[in-house]
């Protein structure tokens, strides 16, 4: 019997059905970018966390097997995990041509994939994406992995994991947008500040608003939303109440990705206040919808058109206010990068 040629991806979740749009939208875009260029490919993607259940199912024609990593006893939970991710990966070795695995992070996911692949003598790739380039992450001392097997997201991502934990990954490859789910006919520029994402303490939507408090102070009539769901709602509406912004500034709730990405095309600004980023997806999405950027981190050492970056409240709110009032401010789309060139150079990786 012929066996399949066939691409293992580790991630920690993965979308739990074909309407969960959601829950990692780039790495679903990274998934759907290699099998529109490579339709040939078999991919299978291992889900250690979520779905919260134990499963084996379709993903527009992709395999996942998600493990629900909570099931397990407190004491054997990450044992188990991996002594069931391990057992599936040798089932998965055994029925299919693996040509190489990749890692979502630099966390449990790769030193599973490190250690499978030392043994079994299949090419694994760790793909560096955002706060697993941290020092806080323990993983890396236990993995211990070479230069050669890490793959940054970002220049930025590179240079902190190198800082962090002494070595500098060998690849970069970035991260990039499916320009086939912006609408042709975006419409007119009816938002002039937008925000989008998690609302988690990481993103720093109180500085958000209060960016969107300073600049209602100075522009009549501005139009601004945040969209988004998390632990933070209720007191980031609780600060739009205080601030009097309830009918200036709209907190949308969670949205569908489409939905998220209509409304940047009609964005003028888009403000992204995370402390922390490895190489922001709605930084990008919201340069090919049109929108100015402004956020605190810089990801490549590359300048990006339409792509400010400050460093403090203070200094976003002047930006903001430069490119509001400038009457040849452009707002036109801008794609730096592209998720098919990202999907073919770790398909290089491997000599596919």
């Amino acid at each position: 019997m012929l066996k399949k040629k066939t691409l293992l991806i580790l991630s920690p979740g993965f979308a739990a059905n074909e309407m969960d749009t959601t829950c990692l939208p780039a790495h679903q875009v990274f998934v759907t970018t290699l099998n529109n260029i490579y339709p040939e490919l078999n991919i299978i993607i291992l889900a250690f966390h979520y779905p919260f259940i134990k499963s084996r199912y379709q993903w527009f024609g992709n395999e996942i097997i998600s493990f629900d990593g909570r099931s397990s006893p407190i004491k054997l939970k990450m044992l188990g995990l991996w002594f069931r991710v391990w057992k599936s990966l040798r089932t998965l070795r055994k029925n299919n041509e693996v040509i190489g695995m990749i890692s979502f992070w630099c966390t449990d996911c790769a030193l599973v994939g490190t250690y499978f692949g030392k043994i079994y003598g299949v090419p694994h790739f760790s793909w560096i994406t955002g706060q697993d380039a941290k020092k806080e992450n323990k993983f890396v001392r236990i993995i211990r992995p070479k230069s050669k097997n890490l793959v940054a997201m970002s220049d930025f991502l590179a240079a902190e994991f190198f800082k962090n934990h002494g070595k500098k990954p060998e690849y970069i490859i970035t991260n990039g947008i499916d320009i086939s789910l912006f609408r042709q006919d975006p419409g007119a520029k009816t938002i002039d500040i937008l925000g989008a994402g998690s609302l988690i303490p990481l993103k720093q939507y109180d500085v958000f608003i209060e960016v969107c408090e300073a600049l209602a102070a100075q522009f009549k009539n501005l139009n601004m939303v945040l969209c988004g769901a998390g632990p933070e709602e209720n007191l980031l509406r609780s600060m739009i109440q205080e601030a009097n912004l309830e009918e200036k500034l709209v907190l949308t709730g969670e949205l569908q990705h489409s939905e998220v990405l209509n409304k940047m095309q009609q964005t003028k600004l888009f403000l992204h206040t995370s402390n922390y980023e490895g190489f922001s997806t709605v930084c990008l999405e919201a340069l090919y919808a049109g929108c100015q950027v402004i956020s605190f981190i810089k990801p490549m050492q590359q300048d990006i058109p339409h792509w400010h970056i400050v460093t403090t409240k203070e200094e976003m709110i002047a930006k903001a206010k430069q490119l509001l009032e400038n009457e040849r401010t452009e707002y036109t789309g801008m794609l730096p990068f592209t998720m098919e060139e990202s999907a073919g150079k770790f398909m290089q990786l491997f000599g596919y």
